[in-house]
């Protein structure tokens, strides 16, 4: 039975008869043996091979053995006398799975710019730096489901398919049986939804959100963690068309256990990706961003900052810092102006709560004021916001209200309204962008470089 690499680094003792399964990071041929490099992908550092010449074939393997090669090794375990390394793999035995050309195999041992990783998206996580970006995002998702498991939330799965704007803001991918070059059109010339697959017209879901308060009005606490999709035509390192939201959604809460539980969440996450990648997360603080550690340190040891959007305006006028954009109450913070606040003047992560009413969505509870809402976003340093949240409206006449102002037909949401008819309770939650949280937590530049096949304008190859 094989072994993989990372426990043998980790545990492996001299002595010690192993199999190995991987692909050859590099070779080193001397007069009396031959070192490979062997990687399987379960951690950062390779495993080092000794083949000495009484190995079978050993002169005919030598020439099949380039980079990218696959194959299985069995040897002994031996304390390696080389430096930065503990142990080493002494082969009796070796199997070639599968050549790969020296002359056409496009990654060599040579640094390779991320816009060439991008154009080979099929072979790019055989790389140290994105075999490290999925492991990390691996250990990140796997401390997303322990945290809710471990305080009994209930993991849903919100449909990929949706009838309804969550967001109200129309980017929305449409989905349809249709044949496009025969599309039916009614009396008025406008397209026939009634005759489509489902009837009317559905769409990629933007948010599982409001299916999430849906089960949550039964199960108190649930939470989504799925693909979600948006059609705004951005082709930036910031924007994805596919990515990953996580949403969890709490009965019998309100905006401040909505804070408590997202600032517990964050510092789980890094706690648990610091503990179980060490090795990936230091690779990352050298080769990546030299403030990855100190970031992870900064959200695991600090309370988060917490003040309302009224005070966060009158902070940012009060700047000596020229910004791009203006700073005015009404107006939706930007980027800058988030880093401003938690990179610049409190220099950790900042919860900004009780936005304007009319920048944000139509399911976010009226204040008292009836100027505000019952919102949060938390800021961090080098990204500004990675969670979006609020106390959801729970009174009937508030919401639909709401809905009409946001010129959006409650006739639509009657389900959801109806939550509020049958047993409406005060219920809150929030919103985490995985690919965003990953991209922070790892330092990568471009958000694309955080998800194995990025989907964006233009870019569907892989």
């Amino acid at each position: 039975m094989t072994e993989k690499i990372a426990h043998l680094l980790r545990h492996g003792q001299p002595d010690t008869n192993v199999a190995i399964q991987g692909w050859v990071r590099t070779k080193r041929e001397l007069k009396e043996f031959t070192f490979l490099e062997i990687n399987d992908g379960s951690a950062l550092a390779n495993l080092q091979v000794v083949l000495e010449p009484s190995l079978p074939d050993y002169k005919d393997l030598l020439k099949k053995l380039n980079t990218g090669a696959s194959v299985e090794i069995s040897g002994t375990l031996a304390a390696s006398p080389a430096k930065g390394q503990r142990i080493e793999l002494k082969a009796t035995t070796l199997q070639l799975y599968g050549e790969a050309d020296p002359e056409t195999y496009p990654l060599q041992k040579k640094r390779h710019s991320m816009e060439f990783l991008r154009e080979i998206g099929h072979l790019r996580a055989r790389t140290n730096t994105f075999g490290a970006v999925f492991r990390v995002r691996n250990a990140c998702a796997a401390a997303i489901h322990q945290f809710f498991q471990d305080r009994d939330f209930l993991w849903v799965h919100t449909p990929i398919i949706s009838a309804s704007d969550c967001e109200g803001a129309g980017e929305m991918f449409t989905v349809t049986g249709f044949n496009l070059n025969k599309i039916p059109r009614n009396e008025a010339q406008e397209i026939d939804y009634s005759q489509d697959f489902f009837g009317r017209q559905a769409y990629l879901t933007v948010s599982g959100q409001l299916e999430a308060e849906v089960m949550a009005t039964a199960f108190s606490n649930v939470y989504t963690f799925g693909p979600t999709f948006r059609a705004e035509n951005s082709n930036t390192s910031r924007h994805l068309a596919e990515f990953w939201m996580v949403e969890p959604e709490m009965a019998f809460c309100d905006l401040v256990g909505d804070m408590d539980l997202a600032e517990a969440f964050l510092k789980h996450i890094f706690k648990t990706v610091l503990e179980r990648c060490p090795e990936d997360m230091e690779f990352f603080n050298q080769r990546i961003d030299n403030s990855v550690l100190a970031t992870a340190d900064n959200i695991i040891n600090n309370q988060f900052e917490r003040v309302t959007y009224t005070e966060a305006i009158a902070l940012l006028e009060k700047a000596k810092k020229k910004f791009e954009y203006p700073v005015k109450w009404g107006l939706d913070l930007q980027s800058e102006h988030e880093r401003y606040l938690a990179e610049e003047l409190f220099k950790k992560p900042t919860i900004v709560t009780d936005y304007p009413v009319e920048i944000k969505a139509f399911y976010m509870r009226l204040s008292d004021d009836e100027k505000t809402v019952r919102a949060m976003d938390i800021l961090a340093p080098k990204i500004g916001e990675i969670i979006g949240g609020s106390q959801r409206e729970e009174r009937l006449d508030v919401l639909e209200q709401r809905i009409i102002n946001q010129g959006l037909n409650p006739k639509d949401y009657w389900w959801y309204l109806d939550l509020r008819r049958f047993g409406t309770v005060p219920h809150a939650g929030f919103g985490l962008g995985f690919e965003r949280l990953v991209q922070f937590m790892t330092g990568m530049g471009n958000i694309r470089d955080v998800i194995p096949f990025p989907r964006a304008p233009l870019t569907v190859e892989f």
